[in-house]
């Protein structure tokens, strides 16, 4: 008996290194990558779905990710600072928008580069930014739209029946 609880035992143990194994593995391969670069800051009126390590994009190419996300307590603005590889300079009148990566997807911050000669440095500010947009806030829009469209009667219409 002593003999099958130690098989037994040693089964376990093999089944629950390779669960660890499994586990540490997809922990440091989740995607999820810390890009070096030079550090920028924009402030948002939204930014709904953005978090700490969201992709920043040029032309839907990831350069660089969200390293922190605050409220300003002076203009309650969403301030929001994230990396860019060195290898990309941006213009100094580039802009960021938060971004959805279609119906369900996750949100990231879309930088497009403007046309200035001058590049933003280590610590920059972007300025020209568009906050997220939230679908609820659409739908509830476009329902309430659509159904005072069927509450409107045609020109002309008496409201009486025809004889």
């Amino acid at each position: 008996m002593a003999k099958r609880n130690a098989a037994e035992l040693l089964a376990g143990a093999v089944v629950i290194a390779v669960a660890v194994g499994f586990l540490g593995y997809a922990v440091a391969n989740s995607g999820r990558t810390t890009t070096s670069g030079y550090v920028l800051h924009a402030n948002f009126d939204r930014i709904d779905g953005l978090t700490v390590g969201s992709d920043v994009r040029v032309a839907g190419v990831k350069v660089g990710a969200v390293a922190s996300a605050d409220i300003d307590p002076a203009s309650y603005q969403a301030k929001v600072a994230f990396t860019v590889s060195s290898a990309v300079k941006l213009p100094k009148d580039s802009s960021a928008a938060v971004t959805s990566d279609g119906l369900l997807g996750g949100k990231y911050l879309s930088l497009e580069p403007g046309g200035d000669a001058a590049m933003l440095a280590d610590g920059g500010r972007i300025t020209i930014t568009a906050s997220s947009i939230s679908l609820e806030q659409l739908l509830g829009k476009f329902i309430f739209s659509a159904s005072s469209l069927g509450d409107k009667k045609p020109a002309g219409d008496s409201g009486a029946a025809p004889k």
